[in-house]
């Protein structure tokens, strides 16, 4: 018995020492990113606080903050957070069914799928609205086709629809990968205790592979409602000058040299990041204890 102990201990010693190693490997190798992260995520936040809170004499202040409560600003704002709530609501409904297929079928066809998604990715962010510009405009493809079948032209560019297709088709990839990468963990074996103990169809997929699948969704949710909130590029190609949203507002100011009242406003939008992160955090279980720091 004490030589089966003697043999546990260095085993675990020599386990958890390489384990120590490895993660002190890990952490060297994650200073890169920590350098470009100081370089081009924490100093810019720091340069955009420090405008958002001070005026033009360097004096601290909240107005530029206030310009919030501006009833063009509060209106954009407002516009940018339904239209995001629509635009993730759609992709939602469109990613789950998406990503319940991908994982019944098999691994190669599933692959393949994936890849048809991703790869529309692979282009240029302008670019791929610039098409949608193309195909949505009075001019353009779909209403070419309408017309050769001598139906009535549509006129959703420059409207909020025009801007909805555009996140939709921008950020879907975002919503359905999280969610098809937890749903290929479930181990069937749970689902088919579920039904051998009498659950239904429906019952199985509400209590055993949607609740499962509740942080995907999460991240899904957060992925896309973030960036659609944001977002000025889309609007502005299928909107127009028709359509403005805070992210507009906030691009309209820094290009004038307004960088303290761009920068207020941006404060206001990350109020709307760091919730997304907290709600994230929270239901992101996985995460959990594996930092490097």
């Amino acid at each position: 018995m004490k030589i089966i102990k003697n043999v546990n201990k260095s085993e675990t010693t020599n386990e958890g020492g390489l384990h120590l190693s490895q993660a002190a490997s890990i952490k060297w190798l994650s200073f890169p990113y920590i350098i470009w992260m100081i370089g081009f995520i924490i100093l810019p936040l720091i340069v955009i606080l420090y405008y958002g809170l001070t005026g033009k004499e360097d004096n601290f202040t909240l107005d530029n903050i206030a310009l919030i409560t501006d009833y063009k600003n509060w209106k954009s704002l407002l516009l940018a957070l339904r239209l995001s709530v629509i635009s993730t609501l759609i992709c939602l409904l469109l990613a789950y069914p998406l990503a319940l297929i991908l994982r019944k079928s098999k691994m190669n066809s599933s692959s393949f799928i994936v890849l048809i998604i991703i790869l529309p990715m692979w282009m240029n962010f302008l670019l791929r609205t610039i098409a949608w510009q193309n195909i949505l405009e009075k001019t353009g493809i779909l209403n070419s086709i309408l017309r050769f079948f001598h139906l009535p032209a549509l006129e959703i560019i420059n409207t909020p629809a025009a801007i909805i297709i555009g996140m939709v088709y921008n950020f879907l990839p975002f919503m359905v990968l999280p969610i098809f990468n937890v749903l290929i963990k479930i181990d069937q074996n749970v689902i088919n205790a579920a039904r051998d103990l009498g659950a239904n169809s429906f019952q199985t997929f509400l209590k055993i592979i949607l609740h499962l699948s509740i942080p995907g969704v999460i991240s899904g949710i957060t992925m896309v409602f973030v960036p659609s909130l944001t977002t000025f590029v889309i609007s502005t190609i299928l909107g127009g000058s028709k359509v403005l949203l805070i992210g507009n507002v906030i691009e309209q100011q820094f290009r004038l040299g307004n960088w303290n009242a761009g920068s207020g406003l941006s404060l206001v939008l990350m109020v709307f990041v760091l919730l997304s992160m907290a709600i994230i955090s929270k239901y992101d279980k996985e995460s959990e204890g594996n930092s490097l720091w």
